[in-house]
């Protein structure tokens, strides 16, 4: 989960993270908040990841929404990864006693704003001059799924 999530802030513009993590890294956020969150991965045949997806509380957000990140392996984009990786982090949202999800998505991240949108999720805000840690400002819209 570590290389993948890695290529894709490497290659930038699609996600707010700006720098690489570790897997320790990525188990200490699958280990926070187990009874709020839930992860989601996607193996290949030779079972390695290809994707990965998780919702999780959000201090930003009321009690009732989860955050949702998704992460697919560059070049596996339009495969159906994403839309299994959702079926199942939905139904995850809806046993955790979430009544929606929020989608952060970059404003040039026409790829995430495209997936968000094709799951059904609708406008509902946007954070002008978001700050990254790199110091760099992007727009980001907020998106919503309503379970």
């Amino acid at each position: 989960m570590a290389r993948l999530l890695n290529e894709i802030i490497e290659i930038g513009g699609t996600t707010a993270r700006t720098s690489s993590v570790t897997a320790a890294q990525i188990a200490e956020l699958i280990a926070e908040e187990p009874d709020k969150s839930a992860w989601r991965v996607a193996l290949d045949d030779a079972e390695r990841v290809v994707g990965f997806q998780w919702i999780t509380c959000s201090d930003y957000l009321p009690p009732e929404a989860a955050e949702i990140s998704t992460f697919v392996q560059v070049g596996r984009t339009g495969l159906g990864i994403g839309s299994a990786l959702f079926e199942a982090t939905r139904k995850a949202a809806k046993s955790l006693g979430y009544i929606w999800i929020n989608a952060n998505i970059r404003a040039d991240n026409e790829g995430g704003l495209i997936y968000y949108q094709s799951r059904g999720f609708q406008d509902y805000g946007k954070i002008e001059d978001y700050v990254m840690a790199d110091g760099t400002a992007v727009t980001k819209i907020l998106k919503r799924y309503d379970l």
